[in-house]
């Protein structure tokens, strides 16, 4: 006997997953006429933010395209410490990593060997703000939490500034905190602002506090461009292009899995210890836009954030150098004529 109606649909959700990521492997396995990958194992990073969903649910779809060692990475202690998951990219610790772009560009620009490949879903920051700051203009000599230099939030906050005239160098009092999280800094009230991924945001409106003053999933220019992209080691990408597109092609349709099987998707977030609320990553998946990857550009995104972070002083490369020496956009290209898009 269920407790509750959650029970029951968690109960059939777990118990329709197998059948579902077993169905789609048949299919795919019956699709494939390619190469077999040159490498049956593959490496993904995997942190705390919850947005990064489809590395959750890509595990089955990758055994069906001939992974048959799929190694999760721990990369970061915290949320919004991006600047690890590059590292190990660029190490060689993981082969593939979701991450925000701006900070790829970063890697990128230093002549590290990330190779972005496509984008994945727009949005998930939203900042939040003290009562009495309205806009990212409000923040000027405000304190601004950030785990460290060139962690995502600081590289969004930073675009950010630059937009509406700001210089991010000169005009916020950075707060960088590693042994306390910036969110329990503001949360305290000890900061006047806060730029969070899930599921921080959705912790902070469950306990009313603070406002959200940008929401990128939603607001212009943000909510045009991609967040976080899939990025691979070039030396992998280049000595495996069979098995980066397989990887590819998997990544996308666990993206479309966030949009067409929520629940599901959900389970495996919590499944994975990504979060031990199973509310977090339903919400998570219902405001982030996992269905965009086949309408946008992902080189509007490179051109965008690359301008931005040029403005800023974080970029020395202008965005066509950084697209030529930092992106293949043929493996996503061969996909979506395969996947539709």
């Amino acid at each position: 006997m269920f407790a509750n109606r959650r029970d029951f649909l968690l109960s059939g959700a777990c118990a329709a997953s197998a059948a579902l990521f077993g169905s789609a492997a048949a299919r795919l396995k019956a699709q494939q006429t390619e190469p077999p990958p040159e490498t049956t194992t593959v490496r993904l990073a995997k942190g705390p933010s919850i947005c990064i969903a489809p590395v959750y649910v890509v595990s089955d779809l990758l055994n069906a395209e001939g992974f048959t060692n799929v190694v999760y990475v721990e990369t970061g202690t915290y949320t919004g410490s991006g600047a690890s998951q590059d590292k190990a990219i660029w190490k060689s610790d993981v082969d593939f990593n979701l991450n925000f772009s701006g900070p790829l560009l970063l890697e990128i620009d230093k002549g590290l060997s990330t190779t972005i490949l496509a984008g994945i879903h727009v949005g998930c920051f939203e900042l939040f703000a003290r009562d009495g700051i309205r806009s990212v203009a409000d923040l000027k000599s405000r304190t601004v939490g950030i785990q460290s230099l060139e962690s995502p939030p600081h590289v969004f906050l930073s675009a950010m500034a630059t937009l509406v005239g700001l210089d991010p160098n000169k005009d916020f009092e950075w707060v960088t905190s590693a042994k306390v999280k910036p969110i329990e800094l503001f949360a305290e009230g000890k900061i006047d602002a806060f730029l969070g991924f899930p599921p921080e945001p959705q912790r902070l409106r469950a306990q009313n506090i603070g406002h959200v003053i940008v929401n990128s999933a939603q607001d212009r220019p943000w909510s045009q461009y991609f967040c976080c992209m899939l990025a691979g080691n070039r030396e992998f990408v280049r000595k495996n292009p069979v098995a980066t597109k397989r990887l590819v092609r998997a990544m996308l349709r666990a993206t479309d899995l966030c949009v067409s099987e929520p629940a599901l998707t959900a389970q495996r977030i919590v499944e994975r210890g990504s979060t031990a609320r199973l509310n977090d990553a339903v919400q998570t998946l219902a405001e982030v836009p996992y269905n965009r990857w086949r309408d946008y550009d992902p080189e509007d995104t490179i051109r965008f954030y690359a301008l931005r972070l040029r403005e800023a002083g974080m970029l020395k490369s202008n965005p066509a150098k950084l697209i030529a020496d930092g992106t293949n956009w043929r493996f996503l290209s061969e996909v979506r004529r395969e996947l539709g898009g």
